[in-house]
């Protein structure tokens, strides 16, 4: 039993529950280092059993050697072959992740298992995915580093010509040359008013025809996502993004030096909200601060006014304030940063003075 089924496992006596049924396919990945879908694991005070199909047999042996595996087969119904096996366990008190099951299955698991008694809980796992082990943190840091270097690249070639789209596919061909496996999310490439939407959809738009861009972009390594932000200008920039940007990077840094073990993660949202308060940039400044990175691109902590989440070694966020003035442009800077022990730390390195996000194009 590895470490971070063992942590689970010893939560199943404060749940009352005899058996957990992780059916999310992240968090079976999480436990397992399983890489495949539509499996699910069946943990246990004693062992655990992953229920998957024949497609993965193969697989699994090479993925998790050692786990107990029941392959369904092909005949058989997935509730058929659930059934089976958790009768086979002796369980009769199941913890659930009640926010990944829909209302039908959980029905259809109490039709076909009635003498199980179901018990719901949320964001068990995602808890524990909270606080990152040392694999995992250099995993991050390693996707964080292919993200900086990607785009460094990009910038080093960069023309007035360029759309905002061969932007994107030249920095997820660069990132998968480096390693990755790709993008950890569609990536937000905006000139000009683009970049004033926060989720903006990258689209034909030639960004010289504009004096400022946001690229918004991230790594997918060895599962786990990288997420940053750098805005730029180029040419003659509209009279108030100097300024702003200076109290963007002044509210992000703000919020950076708030971060440290048994912080409230709302106060350190507030430290950056206040900078721009005071520069009266505050009604432009339209989303929470950041949230945590892992296997997901957005995991739990959540960093706003009203998390209620506590900051604790290990974990992994994004400070990302930004202010979006629509139909002009957008400005966010975002790194990704390691709570430690004693304080935190920067994973990313990228420069990000006013100095560094002028462009020659």
């Amino acid at each position: 039993m590895n470490d971070r089924i063992r942590k689970l496992s010893d939560q199943l006596s404060t749940l009352q529950a005899d058996a957990f049924l992780v059916t999310n396919e992240i968090n079976v990945t999480y436990l397992t280092g399983f890489t495949g879908d539509s499996s699910s694991l069946l943990v246990h005070a004693t062992g655990q059993t992953m229920l998957s199909d024949g497609r993965y047999k193969e697989q699994l042996e090479e993925e998790c050697p050692g786990l107990a595996v029941e392959i369904k087969s092909p005949a058989e119904k997935p509730i058929d072959f659930l059934t089976q096996v958790v009768a086979g366990s002796g369980a009769t008190r199941i913890a659930i992740e009640a926010d990944q099951l829909t209302v039908a299955q959980l029905r259809q698991f109490k039709e076909h298992l009635p003498d199980v008694e179901w018990i719901e809980t949320s964001g068990v796992i995602v808890g524990q995915r909270m606080i990152k082990d040392a694999e995992e943190i250099e995993i991050l840091r390693s996707a964080v580093r292919i993200n900086e270097r990607a785009l460094e690249s990009i910038l080093a070639k960069l023309g007035g010509d360029w759309t905002e789209q061969e932007i994107a596919y030249e920095l997820e061909s660069t990132i998968r040359r480096m390693g990755a496996t790709g993008f950890s999310f569609e990536p937000i490439i905006g000139a000009g008013p683009g970049g004033a939407k926060p989720h903006y959809r990258s689209t034909q738009t030639v960004i010289g025809e504009y004096s400022t861009l946001l690229v918004d972009w991230g790594t997918k390594l060895g599962g786990y996502a990288s997420d940053m932000t750098r805005s730029f200008h180029f040419g003659k920039p509209p009279a108030r993004f100097l300024s702003a940007y200076e109290a963007v990077l002044e509210s992000q840094l703000a919020a950076i030096d708030a971060i440290r073990p048994g912080v409230d993660a709302s106060k350190v949202d507030a430290a950056a909200r206040n900078v721009l308060k005071k520069a009266g940039l505050d009604e432009y400044f339209v989303h929470g601060l950041g949230h945590g990175v892992g296997l997901e691109i957005h995991e739990m902590p959540r960093l706003s006014a009203v998390s209620e989440d506590v900051l604790a070694p290990g974990m992994v966020i994004t400070i990302e304030p930004g202010v979006y003035f629509g139909g002009e442009f957008g400005i966010r800077i975002e790194d990704d940063v390691l709570v430690t022990a004693t304080g935190h730390e920067v994973l990313s390195q990228m420069p990000k003075g006013l100095d560094d996000c002028g462009l020659i194009l």
